[in-house]
């Protein structure tokens, strides 16, 4: 990698490869099967245009399953109040009115400072030069020929001028997109548009309630095969990643919203397509902190600790994505997580928003 791609991608999207890089999957499986206890608690008598009511409940967060990773284990029981959620992942053409009501400018359209970027990085990572500190985003580029899994840099590249208006960058744009899952987002323009609508980013504990679909010990969402009599059920990436997708689901990339089947509680998308943000600060070992098996991180720390990146200021991310591969990675499943740099957003990541029963919201439409 000569040194202008490596400044531009190590100190541009450093903080964002920690979710990119899956490890290798894991063998076996052990999971007990139980059913969900769901709450009591009644829906409100107001509807919410474009939301489901997520009653809440008890259930079990996480896994002991064998083939899964160490930051989704082991398997704790954990309590959510009732809530309103997203039907869909929020679209090219909902952001599009948010930002055409607000002029909104996402942190892709402008250029990176490196104050912010440094903080993420090792102390004594020299400046790149100004050239590179261009506004962009990361894209991915799949290779031409099988390459090794190990070398992210392979298939994801930095575009200057990408953004959620212009995917692949600068010569892209939305024409037949409009009801596509809004990409390119940080952690910041979720909560913008969050703000605006009157609505807010679920917890990491409502997202996996929400996708769970009052089904407990599951490996998916809809049950323990992936593809069940060969239906495809979300839309993941088959083939040999990263460089032979199939597209046997129908979708190369990224898939209008509500392709697929719903869960059980209405709610589309919950698995593949793409990420979803939520509003919890991503803790390797947030299963272990509250099953007694790791120390709590005092108030006073930094609440994001990633292990592999030890400077990480990362938000969970929930779901998996289209490119999520049964030959890479295995996190189209409810209890996979892993993390997103708070400043980055890249090709496969959008959001969905959650309301209290309290609170009001403004219609979208």
């Amino acid at each position: 990698m000569n040194k202008s791609i490596k400044y531009s991608f190590v100190s541009l999207a450093l903080a964002s490869t920690s979710f990119i890089a899956c490890q290798e999957k894991a063998t076996d499986k052990a999971i007990d099967e139980e059913k969900m206890v769901i709450s009591s608690m009644p829906e409100p008598s107001e509807k919410v245009d474009g939301m489901v009511w997520i009653p809440g409940g008890e259930f079990v967060m996480g896994t002991n399953e064998a083939d899964a990773y160490d930051a989704e284990k082991p398997a704790v029981n954990l309590q959510v109040k009732g809530f309103w959620m997203d039907t869909h992942e929020v679209t090219n053409a909902e952001y599009t009115k948010f930002v055409e009501e607000t002029g909104y400018v996402t942190v892709a359209e402008k250029k990176p400072e490196w104050e912010d970027l440094k903080k993420q990085l090792p102390p004594g990572t020299p400046k790149p030069d100004e050239a590179l500190l261009v506004a962009g985003s990361m894209v991915f580029s799949p290779p031409l020929y099988a390459v090794s899994t190990q070398d992210i840099s392979l298939w994801w590249v930095w575009i200057e001028g990408a953004s959620w208006k212009n995917p692949e960058g600068p010569e892209s744009n939305l024409i037949g997109r409009e009801n596509h899952p809004v990409v390119h987002v940080a952690y910041e323009d979720a909560k913008a548009f969050a703000q605006w609508a009157g609505k807010r980013l679920p917890t990491e504990n409502e997202w996996e309630f929400a996708a769970r679909g009052g089904a407990e010990g599951k490996r998916f969402a809809w049950g323990d095969e992936l593809t069940p009599n060969g239906q495809y059920l979300a839309n993941t990436f088959q083939g040999n990643f990263p460089n032979d997708n199939q597209n046997l689901d129908g979708y190369e990339g990224a898939s209008p919203v509500k392709s697929f089947a719903p869960n059980t509680f209405g709610l589309y998308d919950m698995i593949g397509n793409v990420w979803e943000l939520t509003d919890d600060w991503y803790d390797a070992l947030k299963y272990a902190r509250l099953a007694g098996q790791a120390p709590k991180l005092d108030a006073g720390m930094n609440q994001c600790y990633n292990p592999d990146n030890p400077y990480a200021m990362e938000h969970v991310i929930k779901g998996g994505s289209f490119l999520c591969a049964d030959n890479y990675c295995v996190n189209y499943r409810p209890s996979a997580r892993q993390g997103q740099a708070f400043d980055s957003g890249t090709s496969n990541v959008g959001f969905r928003l959650v309301k209290d029963a309290e609170d009001k919201t403004i219609s979208l439409k």
